[in-house]
C-alpha cells in the first residue's frame, strides 16, 4: 500500500524514481543535507496527505447537513410510510399488529442488506431522489426467546434456507397459505412453504390498493407519491415532501429474535468488538430476507440477514476507516455495476473482516483514511482473483463462488486502473457528489416558491405533535447517517416509537 518516509538524495522524487542505480542512502553522501520525501502509495505513486485530503472532502459533499426544514420533510415522509403500512396491516390482518421494523439509511443499492441487485432499477441520487432508506417490515415474527429456531437448509444454498409454516400456529398458517408453495408429503401430511416472491408480490397489491386509498382524500401537507415500483422482492417508493424526494426499499422479511444454529461457530472467535458491546447486543436476532441464491428456487428460498447485528457493529468502526469504506464505495458502485458481479455488501463484509485482522489502535487512527481505502481496494481485488469473498457471520459461506473466471478477472482488471490512480478517481467521485448536491438543492430552490404547509403526522385530520417534530430535527441533525429501528402499532399510527443505534425516543 504505502511506502514509508524515506531519506532521499536531494532533487525531485521523480528523478530518484526513476532511476534504477539512485542511491539516496550513498555513504559519500553524508555531509549533505538529505531531504525526505512525503509518504507516497507505492503503486500508484499519490501522496498519502493528498489522498487523504481528497477523502475528507469527498465525505463533506458526501454527507450531507440536515437544517430543520429538511428534518422535519424526512419525519413528515417517515410517518407517511408509517402509516401506509398500519392502514396494510388492516386490509387483511395478515401482517402482526404490534410490528418492529428495522429502518437503515442508505438505499439496498448502496449495499446496507444482501441482496442482490440483478432485478433493481437504476435509481440515482440527486436525478431521482435526495435521500434514500431501506425498511425492513417483518410479514412473520418468531419472537418466542423459549422456542428454538430451526430452519429448513435441506434445500439451499449455505446462508439460505426455506421456512415452512409448520413452526406457526393454524391462524398463521390460514392468513398466509394464499403466499406459500404446497409440498404433499407420502404420509399425507401437507407442509405449506413460506414464498419470498409470493409475499413480495402481496405487499406491492396490497401497498398499491392503500395509496389509491390515500391519494383519493389527499390531506393538507401529505407528501406526493413520485414512484411506486416492484423491484425483483423489494417495493421502491419515492415519496416527495416540500423540496426533498426520499426513496424507500421496503423489504418484507421474517424477523426472528436468537441466533441461528448455523452461525454458532462464529460467536466462538474472537471479535474486534469484544468488550465495547455485549453479545446480547449482537445476537439480539436475524432475519431472513426475499434473496435467492445462484441455483436456488426463487418462490422458496429465503437469504439470512445479520442487519441487527450489523447496526450494533458499526458503532465499533473508527470513523476513518468509515470515511474510506464509503469512499471505496463510491469509487466501485459504478465501475463494477455492468455486468454485475458485486455489490457493495461484499466490500462491507471485506471492513468486517478487517476489523477482526487489524489492530484496533491502527484502525482508530484519526490520518489513516488513505491507508483503509487503498487496502479496501487490495482486498477486493484480491477478493475477486481468488473468487473468495467468506460471509462474516457465516464464514463458510463464500459469496464469490458463483462467478466465472472471466467475470472475476474483469473486474478485477477494472479494479486495477483505479489501484493505479486512486487520487484521479476520488476526484470524480468528488465531482459526481458535488453534481448530486447541485442537482438537489436546484430542485429546493425550483419548490422554495411554494412552500411545506405544516404536514400531517399520518393520514388522519388532526395536525402534527411539534414537540415530536422538534425533537426528530434535533436526532436528525445529531446522527446523520446512522441506522434506526422503529416500534410502530397499527392500531395508534400518532405515536410511533424508534430507536437511533442505543438510545430510545
Amino acid at each position: 500500500m504505502a511506502a514509508p518516509i524515506v531519506a532521499s538524495r536531494a532533487g525531485s522524487a521523480n528523478s530518484v524514481g526513476n532511476s534504477p542505480t539512485a542511491t539516496p542512502n550513498n555513504p559519500n553522501n553524508n555531509n549533505k543535507i538529505i531531504p525526505s520525501y512525503p509518504e507516497l502509495d507505492f503503486r500508484s505513486g499519490a501522496r498519502i496527505e493528498e489522498l487523504n485530503k481528497l477523502i475528507q472532502e469527498f465525505s463533506k459533499h458526501d454527507q450531507r447537513e440536515y437544517d430543520d426544514q429538511r428534518a422535519l420533510e424526512i419525519h413528515t415522509a417517515k410517518d407517511f410510510i408509517f402509516s401506509m403500512l398500519g392502514m396494510v396491516q388492516k386490509l387483511d390482518q395478515k401482517l402482526p399488529v404490534a410490528n418492529e421494523y428495522l429502518l437503515l439509511s442508505g438505499g439496498v443499492r448502496e449495499g446496507v442488506v444482501d441482496m442482490d441487485l440483478d432485478e433493481l432499477n437504476v435509481y440515482a441520487r440527486g436525478t431521482d431522489f435526495d435521500l434514500d432508506f431501506t425498511l425492513l417490515v417483518p410479514a412473520l415474527k418468531l419472537h418466542d426467546r423459549n422456542q428454538p429456531v430451526t430452519l429448513d437448509m435441506r434445500h439451499s444454498a449455505l446462508c439460505h434456507s426455506w421456512l415452512s409454516l409448520r413452526l406457526f400456529d393454524e391462524g398463521t398458517i390460514n392468513k398466509w397459505k394464499d403466499c406459500c408453495t404446497v409440498v404433499d408429503h407420502i404420509n399425507g401430511a401437507t407442509n405449506y412453504f413460506f414464498s419470498p416472491t409470493l409475499v413480495a408480490d402481496w405487499f406491492h397489491e396490497s401497498i398499491g390498493v392503500v395509496l389509491q386509498e390515500v391519494q383519493k382524500k389527499p390531506q393538507r401537507g401529505m407528501p406526493k407519491v413520485e414512484k411506486v415500483e416492484k423491484n425483483g422482492t423489494i417495493i421502491s417508493i419515492i415519496l416527495g415532501v416540500g423540496s426533498s424526494r426520499m426513496l424507500y426499499d421496503i423489504v418484507p422479511v421474517v424477523s426472528f429474535k436468537g441466533w441461528p444454529a448455523v452461525a454458532q461457530s462464529w460467536l466462538m472467535e474472537n471479535h474486534f468488538w469484544d468488550g465495547k458491546i455485549t453479545e446480547e447486543e449482537v445476537i439480539s436476532g436475524f432475519y431472513l430476507l426475499p434473496a435467492c441464491s445462484c441455483t436456488g428456487r426463487k418462490e422458496n428460498e429465503w437469504r439470512l440477514s445479520f442487519a441487527r447485528s450489523e447496526v450494533q457493529l458499526k458503532k465499533c468502526i473508527s470513523s476513518s476507516l468509515m470515511q474510506a469504506y464509503q469512499a471505496c464505495k463510491a469509487l466501485i458502485i459504478k465501475l463494477l455495476s455492468r455486468p454485475k458481479a458485486i455489490s457493495p455488501y461484499h466490500l462491507r463484509s471485506m471492513m468486517l473482516w478487517s476489523c477482526d485482522r487489524l489492530p484496533a489502535s491502527y484502525l482508530s487512527q484519526d490520518d489513516f483514511s488513505a491507508h483503509f481505502l487503498l487496502g479496501l481496494i487490495d482486498d477486493l481485488q484480491h477478493c475477486l482473483v481468488n473468487k473468495m469473498c467468506p460471509n462474516y457471520f457465516i464464514p463458510q459461506c463464500n459469496m464469490l463462488e458463483h462467478l466465472s473466471d472471466e467475470m472475476a478477472m474483469l473486474h478485477a482488471r477494472k479494479l486495477s486502473s483505479v489501484r493505479s490512480d486512486p487520487a484521479e478517481h476520488l476526484r470524480t467521485a468528488i465531482e459526481h457528489a458535488k453534481a448530486a448536491n447541485r442537482l438537489t438543492l436546484d430542485m429546493q430552490r425550483r419548490g422554495s416558491a411554494a412552500s411545506l404547509p405544516s404536514p400531517q403526522s399520518d393520514l388522519g385530520d388532526h395536525q402534527p405533535d411539534d414537540r415530536l417534530a422538534k425533537k426528530l430535527q434535533q436526532l436528525v441533525t445529531e446522527n446523520p447517517g446512522k441506522s434506526i429501528s422503529v416500534f410502530i402499532n397499527p392500531d395508534d399510527v400518532t405515536r410511533p416509537h424508534f430507536r437511533i443505534d442505543d438510545k430510545f425516543f
